[in-house]
Protein backbone atom coordinates (compact mmCIF):
# COMPACT_ATOMS: atom_id res chain seq x y z
CA UNK A 1 0.00 0.00 0.00
CA UNK A 2 1.41 3.29 -0.78
CA UNK A 3 -0.02 6.54 0.64
CA UNK A 4 1.14 9.86 -0.44
CA UNK A 5 0.45 13.16 0.83
CA UNK A 6 0.35 16.16 -1.45
CA UNK A 7 0.41 20.13 -0.43
CA UNK A 8 1.98 23.28 -2.51
CA UNK A 9 1.70 26.87 -2.44
CA UNK A 10 -0.19 28.06 -4.94
CA UNK A 11 -3.07 26.86 -3.28
CA UNK A 12 -5.95 24.36 -3.42
CA UNK A 13 -7.42 24.67 -6.91
CA UNK A 14 -3.96 25.34 -8.22
CA UNK A 15 -3.95 23.37 -12.01
CA UNK A 16 -0.38 22.02 -11.10
CA UNK A 17 -1.33 20.01 -7.38
CA UNK A 18 -5.01 19.28 -9.17
CA UNK A 19 -2.37 17.47 -12.27
CA UNK A 20 -0.40 16.28 -9.98
CA UNK A 21 -2.74 14.07 -7.70
CA UNK A 22 -4.53 12.92 -10.62
CA UNK A 23 -1.21 11.23 -12.06
CA UNK A 24 -0.22 10.05 -8.50
CA UNK A 25 -3.93 7.88 -8.33
CA UNK A 26 -2.47 5.90 -10.89
CA UNK A 27 0.48 4.64 -9.22
CA UNK A 28 -0.27 4.71 -5.73
CA UNK A 29 -3.13 3.61 -3.26
CA UNK A 30 -4.34 6.03 -1.59
CA UNK A 31 -3.30 10.08 -1.85
CA UNK A 32 -4.43 12.58 0.09
CA UNK A 33 -4.23 16.27 -0.71
CA UNK A 34 -4.42 19.17 1.65
CA UNK A 35 -3.33 22.49 0.71
CA UNK A 36 -3.53 26.38 1.65
CA UNK A 37 -6.81 27.84 0.39
CA UNK A 38 -5.15 30.45 -1.59
CA UNK A 39 -1.72 31.31 -3.01
CA UNK A 40 0.86 31.46 -0.16
CA UNK A 41 3.76 31.69 -2.47
CA UNK A 42 6.89 33.04 -0.68
CA UNK A 43 5.61 31.60 2.71
CA UNK A 44 8.40 29.94 3.18
CA UNK A 45 9.13 27.58 6.23
CA UNK A 46 6.09 29.81 8.49
CA UNK A 47 4.16 27.97 10.86
CA UNK A 48 1.11 29.40 12.21
CA UNK A 49 1.25 29.76 15.96
CA UNK A 50 -1.28 32.95 16.87
CA UNK A 51 -4.31 31.02 15.61
CA UNK A 52 -6.11 28.11 15.18
CA UNK A 53 -6.64 26.39 11.41
CA UNK A 54 -9.52 26.02 9.72
CA UNK A 55 -10.18 23.48 7.81
CA UNK A 56 -12.45 22.43 4.30
CA UNK A 57 -13.41 19.46 2.75
CA UNK A 58 -13.88 20.48 -0.97
CA UNK A 59 -16.15 18.52 -3.29
CA UNK A 60 -13.33 16.45 -5.39
CA UNK A 61 -11.58 15.85 -1.69
CA UNK A 62 -8.91 17.79 -1.21
CA UNK A 63 -8.48 19.36 2.11
CA UNK A 64 -8.73 23.42 1.92
CA UNK A 65 -6.46 24.99 4.59
CA UNK A 66 -6.46 28.46 5.98
CA UNK A 67 -2.67 28.67 6.44
CA UNK A 68 0.44 27.97 5.08
CA UNK A 69 2.29 25.21 2.88
CA UNK A 70 3.68 23.84 6.27
CA UNK A 71 0.58 24.69 7.98
CA UNK A 72 -0.58 21.70 5.66
CA UNK A 73 1.68 19.27 6.24
CA UNK A 74 2.20 19.88 9.61
CA UNK A 75 -1.57 19.53 10.67
CA UNK A 76 -2.31 16.62 7.89
CA UNK A 77 0.51 14.11 9.34
CA UNK A 78 0.15 14.81 13.32
CA UNK A 79 -3.43 14.94 13.42
CA UNK A 80 -5.25 15.26 10.49
CA UNK A 81 -4.75 11.45 8.55
CA UNK A 82 -5.97 8.47 9.96
CA UNK A 83 -3.00 6.94 8.75
CA UNK A 84 0.96 8.47 8.31
CA UNK A 85 1.49 8.76 4.27
CA UNK A 86 4.76 7.21 3.05
CA UNK A 87 5.84 10.31 1.45
CA UNK A 88 5.28 13.97 0.62
CA UNK A 89 4.91 15.48 -2.60
CA UNK A 90 4.56 19.35 -2.87
CA UNK A 91 3.37 20.93 -6.39
CA UNK A 92 3.25 21.41 -9.17
CA UNK A 93 4.80 25.15 -8.25
CA UNK A 94 3.89 27.32 -11.22
CA UNK A 95 7.36 28.29 -11.97
CA UNK A 96 11.14 27.42 -11.24
CA UNK A 97 12.49 27.32 -7.72
CA UNK A 98 15.49 27.28 -8.65
CA UNK A 99 18.68 28.82 -6.72
CA UNK A 100 18.19 30.96 -4.09
CA UNK A 101 14.80 30.57 -4.59
CA UNK A 102 14.57 27.68 -1.91
CA UNK A 103 14.96 29.85 0.96
CA UNK A 104 11.66 31.21 0.08
CA UNK A 105 9.84 29.00 -1.39
CA UNK A 106 6.45 27.71 0.05
CA UNK A 107 6.55 24.70 -2.44
CA UNK A 108 10.03 23.37 -0.83
CA UNK A 109 9.48 24.24 2.82
CA UNK A 110 5.74 21.74 2.37
CA UNK A 111 8.57 18.90 1.71
CA UNK A 112 11.11 19.58 3.90
CA UNK A 113 8.22 19.76 6.50
CA UNK A 114 7.22 16.28 6.03
CA UNK A 115 11.21 15.17 6.23
CA UNK A 116 11.26 17.00 9.40
CA UNK A 117 8.27 14.92 10.19
CA UNK A 118 10.11 11.79 9.23
CA UNK A 119 8.77 11.17 5.72
CA UNK A 120 10.85 11.05 2.33
CA UNK A 121 10.16 14.31 0.23
CA UNK A 122 9.70 16.08 -3.27
CA UNK A 123 9.14 19.52 -4.27
CA UNK A 124 8.41 19.61 -7.85
CA UNK A 125 8.32 22.72 -9.62
CA UNK A 126 7.95 23.72 -13.86
CA UNK A 127 10.64 25.94 -14.69
CA UNK A 128 8.31 28.06 -16.65
CA UNK A 129 6.25 31.67 -16.35
CA UNK A 130 3.66 30.19 -18.80
CA UNK A 131 3.26 26.70 -17.35
CA UNK A 132 1.91 24.43 -20.24
CA UNK A 133 3.23 21.12 -19.63
CA UNK A 134 1.84 20.40 -16.43
CA UNK A 135 1.31 16.60 -17.36
CA UNK A 136 5.60 16.53 -17.86
CA UNK A 137 6.43 17.84 -14.41
CA UNK A 138 3.40 14.99 -13.40
CA UNK A 139 5.24 11.89 -15.07
CA UNK A 140 8.48 13.02 -13.66
CA UNK A 141 6.82 12.76 -10.06
CA UNK A 142 5.87 9.68 -11.31
CA UNK A 143 8.85 8.32 -12.00
CA UNK A 144 11.00 9.69 -9.02
CA UNK A 145 8.20 8.05 -6.52
CA UNK A 146 8.41 4.63 -7.79
CA UNK A 147 12.88 4.96 -7.82
CA UNK A 148 12.27 6.41 -4.12
CA UNK A 149 10.10 3.60 -3.44
CA UNK A 150 13.28 0.86 -4.35
CA UNK A 151 16.32 3.07 -3.70
CA UNK A 152 14.87 5.13 -0.52
CA UNK A 153 17.32 9.00 0.04
CA UNK A 154 19.64 9.49 2.95
CA UNK A 155 18.69 10.38 6.22
CA UNK A 156 17.74 14.58 6.43
CA UNK A 157 17.35 14.86 2.51
CA UNK A 158 14.50 16.00 0.16
CA UNK A 159 14.49 16.23 -3.50
CA UNK A 160 14.38 19.76 -5.19
CA UNK A 161 12.96 18.98 -8.82
CA UNK A 162 12.38 21.21 -11.48
CA UNK A 163 10.98 20.45 -14.95
CA UNK A 164 11.37 22.31 -18.08
CA UNK A 165 7.71 23.57 -19.76
CA UNK A 166 8.00 20.83 -23.05
CA UNK A 167 6.42 17.61 -24.01
CA UNK A 168 7.83 14.78 -21.64
CA UNK A 169 9.18 13.51 -24.68
CA UNK A 170 11.50 16.67 -25.46
CA UNK A 171 12.82 16.53 -21.98
CA UNK A 172 16.98 15.73 -22.92
CA UNK A 173 16.94 13.68 -19.51
CA UNK A 174 17.87 13.72 -15.97
CA UNK A 175 20.66 15.92 -13.85
CA UNK A 176 21.62 15.87 -10.31
CA UNK A 177 22.47 19.10 -9.71
CA UNK A 178 23.48 21.92 -7.13
CA UNK A 179 22.01 24.72 -6.41
CA UNK A 180 23.31 28.28 -8.04
CA UNK A 181 22.66 31.58 -7.00
CA UNK A 182 21.76 34.81 -8.02
CA UNK A 183 22.81 38.31 -7.94
CA UNK A 184 21.09 40.27 -5.60
CA UNK A 185 17.23 41.30 -5.67
CA UNK A 186 15.83 44.75 -7.87
CA UNK A 187 15.32 47.15 -5.53
CA UNK A 188 12.13 47.34 -3.38
CA UNK A 189 9.62 49.55 -5.40
CA UNK A 190 7.87 52.80 -3.26
CA UNK A 191 4.73 53.61 -4.03
CA UNK A 192 1.35 55.48 -2.90
CA UNK A 193 -1.58 53.68 -2.55
CA UNK A 194 -5.48 55.38 -3.35
CA UNK A 195 -5.59 56.95 0.17
CA UNK A 196 -2.25 58.55 -0.09
CA UNK A 197 -0.79 55.65 2.27
CA UNK A 198 3.21 55.08 1.50
CA UNK A 199 3.54 51.22 0.33
CA UNK A 200 6.28 48.89 -0.64
CA UNK A 201 6.39 46.50 -2.89
CA UNK A 202 9.52 43.34 -3.20
CA UNK A 203 11.16 44.22 -5.97
CA UNK A 204 11.72 40.78 -8.89
CA UNK A 205 14.72 38.26 -7.51
CA UNK A 206 18.14 39.13 -9.04
CA UNK A 207 19.13 37.84 -12.21
CA UNK A 208 21.42 34.53 -12.12
CA UNK A 209 24.97 34.84 -10.80
CA UNK A 210 26.43 31.14 -10.34
CA UNK A 211 24.90 29.29 -13.23
CA UNK A 212 27.03 27.48 -14.67
CA UNK A 213 27.49 23.82 -15.76
CA UNK A 214 26.67 22.18 -12.76
CA UNK A 215 23.80 24.20 -11.24
CA UNK A 216 20.13 23.87 -11.57
CA UNK A 217 19.98 26.84 -13.78
CA UNK A 218 22.37 25.05 -16.18
CA UNK A 219 20.36 21.74 -16.27
CA UNK A 220 16.94 23.79 -17.22
CA UNK A 221 18.69 25.88 -19.94
CA UNK A 222 20.35 22.50 -21.05
CA UNK A 223 15.84 21.12 -21.43
CA UNK A 224 16.64 18.70 -18.49
CA UNK A 225 14.83 17.99 -15.33
CA UNK A 226 17.03 19.12 -12.10
CA UNK A 227 17.22 17.42 -9.55
CA UNK A 228 18.69 18.82 -7.00
CA UNK A 229 19.19 16.68 -2.70
CA UNK A 230 18.48 19.18 0.19
CA UNK A 231 19.87 18.87 3.38
CA UNK A 232 17.61 19.76 6.11
CA UNK A 233 20.43 19.95 8.54
CA UNK A 234 22.08 23.82 7.96
CA UNK A 235 24.70 22.86 10.23
CA UNK A 236 27.90 24.33 8.32
CA UNK A 237 30.41 21.35 9.66
CA UNK A 238 33.52 23.22 7.59
CA UNK A 239 33.33 26.01 9.51
CA UNK A 240 33.67 24.10 13.44
CA UNK A 241 37.81 24.40 12.93
CA UNK A 242 37.92 28.31 12.45
CA UNK A 243 34.88 28.82 14.78
CA UNK A 244 36.40 26.48 17.58
CA UNK A 245 40.29 28.66 16.99
CA UNK A 246 38.54 32.20 17.84
CA UNK A 247 35.67 31.44 20.45
CA UNK A 248 38.19 30.34 22.59
CA UNK A 249 39.03 33.77 23.28
CA UNK A 250 35.60 34.96 23.70
CA UNK A 251 35.56 36.76 26.90
CA UNK A 252 32.71 35.50 29.11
Amino acid sequence: MLRVLISNDDGVYAKGIMTLAKAIKKIADHVDVVAPDRNRSGASNSLTLTAPLHLKTLENGFVSVEGTPTDCVHVAITGLLKTVPDMVVSGINASANLGDDVWYSGTVAAAMEGRFLGLPAIALSLASEKCEHYDTAAQVACELIQHILHEPLPAATILNVNVPDVPFEELRGYEVTRLGTRHCAAPTIRQIDPRGHEVYWVGPAGAEQDAGMGTDFYAIRQGKVSITPLRIDLTHYEAFDVLSSWVKRLKV
